[in-house]
């Protein structure tokens, strides 16, 4: 077996280790024999530590758990040879999932914007045509304000993204 599938192997079981033992650790309430107010309150007192105790633990076995799990992603794309990706800071890395949002965002007003300006140049054609008769039978003309159209259109230069007014 390759050094870097033995590691994995370790990892795996390291992970399974620790799921096992996240899940023996539960607190079961001890209530008290008799029902003296004092009994009653002193086995919530100590119920209370112990969750209070476990609660630490488990949180750590589950950080635990999940740095091995980073580490194993990252050896396992290691061992089919793909390049791994730099680790950035958490700000970074927010940034980044936000722009990738903010981009999917961009890419649909766009859509939207364009199948807006196409119904407007539909709908202006249509309004050219009916608009003698219109006059005639109304006196006053059918759609007005096509002048000044726009729809918005998202660009960016790579770092900063700017919204423009598109004139239809």
């Amino acid at each position: 077996m390759e050094p870097i599938q033995a590691e994995i192997e370790e990892i795996r079981s390291h992970i399974e280790a620790l799921r096992q033992e996240r899940d023996e650790l539960k607190v079961e309430p001890v209530l008290p024999s008799y029902n003296s107010p004092q009994a009653i309150a002193d086995a919530y007192r100590r119920h209370a530590r112990e969750t209070a105790q476990m609660s630490a633990e488990i949180k750590g076995i589950e950080d635990a758990m999940a740095a091995l799990e980073a580490q194993l992603k990252q050896k396992v794309a290691q061992s089919l040879g793909m390049p791994t990706k730099r680790r950035l800071n958490p700000l970074e890395e927010q940034v980044e999932e936000d722009k990738q949002r903010a981009r999917i965002h961009a890419e649909r007003i766009n859509e939207l914007a364009a199948e807006v300006a196409a119904e407007l140049k539909e709908l202006k054609a249509l309004a050219d045509e009916i608009s003698p008769s219109y006059w005639q039978v109304y006196y006053k003309p059918f759609i007005t304000g096509f002048q000044t159209i726009s729809v918005p259109h998202v660009r960016s230069d790579g770092d900063v993204w700017t919204i423009v007014n598109r004139v239809v």
